[in-house]
């Protein structure tokens, strides 16, 4: 009799537990930059099929409510001196800094929001095999300070589509940030970089015995 209430209570027991267990949460790591750059998977790079259609945005943001698409919350975020939101999430004033070249703007119109890695670099280098939600993802990223930059718009054209091999920013104070972003980027999407990528990054990195790399694996 007893055994029987207590394979009873048991199975009440387990009745009350969730079906399924949430995901571990991904830990945030933290690299000297030189081992940062180490870490990175070598790859051959190939643009075959690049459509940058491929990659969905500007999306509605984190906060599909607030009117604001994913560039604008970003300008919102990286604001120094917040602009004022009005009807249809029309930015007026502010102010940012842009860190590639050290300038001053006073109007968003003024910014684009660079994709750190830029689209077809990741294509490039591994998201060609993704699904289109995991691409979408990768173009709305705010989920690491990293991803999205807001930067004027002459500095990430002259950017473009390039890697540190082809281009760094104009203002030399700023390449061990450029570069320990880009890398931090790479890894949380598990990115390859080809040889002459990795040696610019090393290049680079060995001038920046203090900078350091934290990065979160994407989802």
């Amino acid at each position: 009799m007893l055994n029987t209430v207590l394979r009873g209570l048991a199975a009440a027991s387990l009745a009350v537990l969730p079906l399924t267990l949430p995901a571990p949460a991904h830990a945030a790591e933290t690299l000297p930059l030189t081992e940062a750059v180490a870490a990175l998977p070598v790859g051959a790079e190939s643009r075959d099929g690049y459509d940058r259609d491929a990659f969905r945005h500007w999306k509605s943001g984190i906060d599909p409510s607030d009117g604001c698409n994913t560039r604008a919350e970003v300008l919102l975020s990286e604001a120094v001196e917040p602009p004022t939101v009005g009807s249809g999430c029309r930015l007026t004033g502010g102010s940012w800094w842009s860190y590639y070249d050290q300038v001053w703007v006073t109007a968003a119109s003024g910014l684009d929001i660079d994709h750190m890695v830029p689209l077809a670099e990741s294509w490039d280098s591994g998201a060609s095999a993704w699904t289109a939600q995991r691409r979408e993802a990768y173009a709305n990223d705010q989920g690491a300070e990293a991803s999205l930059v807001a930067v004027t718009a002459r500095s990430n054209r002259s950017k473009s589509d390039q890697d540190p091999a082809q281009w760094l920013p104009p203002a030399a104070e700023v390449h061990c940030r450029y570069v320990a972003e880009w890398v931090a980027t790479k890894l949380r999407w598990e990115l390859t970089a080809d040889e002459a990528e990795l040696a610019a990054l090393r290049e680079v990195a060995t001038g920046c015995p203090e900078q350091s790399v934290t990065y979160e694996p994407a989802v």
